[in-house]
């Protein structure tokens, strides 16, 4: 069985992690078009650097939880049969041990130089504009899609949904496109897993709500036949 996972930001805010927005429309206290557009980036990249470099010592201090273990399971098992396609910046999938991770919006623990166009592993801060490893130039940015930007990597995804078996959405809004369509372009049957309904759950073949990190595992143990699942 081939089985394509959309995670959103519903699976890291047990781990401790902010959803996109809060209730104001708010992302953790700015408005997104003050720091997640090139726009903005070229208006004040003092404070775009500074959001991210935040971002990127707050996932230091968070762990994986059950659901990211959960799919790390289903990925021991399954093997190239399994693509988990995220919505997230962070890495708690990869430290939860799943290494078949497709980052569309890109990774907070990277770093992109404009001038070069490399991209390098990155935990420390970009506020201070340190040189890019590669060409010495000081044009490092967050390896983030932003606002405008095209998701990384599509035509994989587009045909791993178009050849999986099952597709299973996770703590997802269903509001952010392309991601929201991917139910769309699935050859499969559907599943979504979220804490409430999301605005497309109709579009799916089953929705079960609750949170991620008892919703997953359970769906794991149903998957594998290794204990009871869930449907409330």
């Amino acid at each position: 069985m081939r089985v394509v996972v959309l995670t959103g930001a519903g699976i890291s805010a047990e781990s401790g992690l902010s959803t996109f927005r809060d209730s104001g429309g708010l992302w953790e206290g700015h408005d997104p078009m003050q720091v997640a557009t090139p726009e903005a980036y070229d208006d004040d990249p003092g404070l775009v650097q500074r959001f991210y470099d935040e971002r990127r010592a707050a996932l230091a201090r968070v762990r994986p939880n059950a659901a990211h273990d959960a799919l790390a399971r289903l990925e021991a098992r399954l093997g190239e049969d399994l693509l988990v396609v995220t919505q997230n910046v962070d890495d708690l999938h990869e430290r939860a041990g799943s290494a078949r991770v497709h980052h569309i919006h890109g990774r907070l623990r990277s770093a992109w130089c404009t001038t070069c166009d490399e991209r390098h592993p990155w935990d420390g801060p970009l506020g201070d504009r340190p040189p890019c490893p590669w060409c010495g130039e000081a044009t490092l940015r967050p390896d983030i899609v932003w606002f405008g930007e095209i998701p990384y990597g599509m035509d994989l995804v587009e045909r791993a949904l178009g050849e999986c078996d099952l597709f299973v959405s996770i703590g997802t809004s269903g509001v952010v496109y392309p991601a929201a369509a991917f139910v769309h372009w699935a050859r499969g049957t559907t599943l979504e897993l979220n804490l409430e309904p999301s605005a497309g759950a109709s579009d799916f073949a089953e929705s079960r709500q609750g949170p991620a990190s008892r919703l997953v595992p359970a769906w794991v143990n149903e998957l594998l036949g290794e204990g009871p699942g869930t449907s409330t």
